[in-house]
């Protein structure tokens, strides 16, 4: 398996372009990130995670016209995405009918919402600038069990990955999640932004 640097982007670029999954650093931990526009790709990530085929991906765009591409946004939520990001922050978001159809709930539905982020990093961003959408982007770790934290445990935990960007990972506090989904506001996980902070800018 091949370890990329910050000067190969175009490389991983092209990887994700075909369906590969890759691993990157985020600013918290490793990730792994395939593209969204192919159930090819889809399938590939969710069995390499070993991920219930009921539970979504989070989605990282490079900026905000990104988001629009595939979410719902209004007013209010736009004002958090314009204050926050990129930062520690997800937003789960009500997807436009007419993406990401094949993300479905064990197949009886449609899958509605997903959460969304704006890569924190600059290596990140331009990735996905150069794949020309967003991507998913998991931790890299087995459904249930802990992320990987070197990118030896990446290897041997996820031999058949397509490649690895090397870099450096904080391994600090995960992000806050807000869900947008409806009128009110619900913090499904909190991080370093807090409620307050995320209440102060809406009024």
């Amino acid at each position: 398996m091949k370890i990329y640097n910050k000067n190969e982007l175009d490389l991983l670029a092209n990887i994700l372009k075909n369906d590969g999954v890759i691993s990157v650093p985020t600013d918290t931990v490793y990730g792994l990130c395939t593209q969204i526009y192919s159930t090819t790709a889809f399938e590939k990530l969710k069995h390499i995670k070993k991920r219930p085929s009921d539970k979504p991906f989070p989605v990282m765009c490079a900026t905000k016209e990104q988001m629009k591409q595939i979410a719902i946004i209004e007013e209010w939520e736009e004002k958090l995405i314009d204050h926050f990001m990129p930062g520690p922050i997800t937003l789960v978001l009500n997807k436009k009918s007419s993406v990401l159809q094949y993300v479905n709930n064990k197949g009886t539905s449609i899958t509605t919402e997903f959460a969304l982020r704006i890569a924190p990093t600059k290596a990140l961003s331009s990735l996905i600038s150069k794949v020309g959408s967003p991507i998913f982007m998991t931790s890299a770790n087995e459904n249930g069990k802990p992320s990987c934290q070197s990118i030896e445990e990446i290897i041997k935990t996820f031999p058949n990955l397509d490649g690895i960007l090397e870099g450096n990972v904080s391994y600090g506090e995960a992000s806050t999640i807000v869900d947008c989904t409806s009128n009110k506001i619900k913090i499904q996980r909190q991080g370093p932004i807090s409620e307050e902070q995320i209440m102060k800018i809406l009024k």
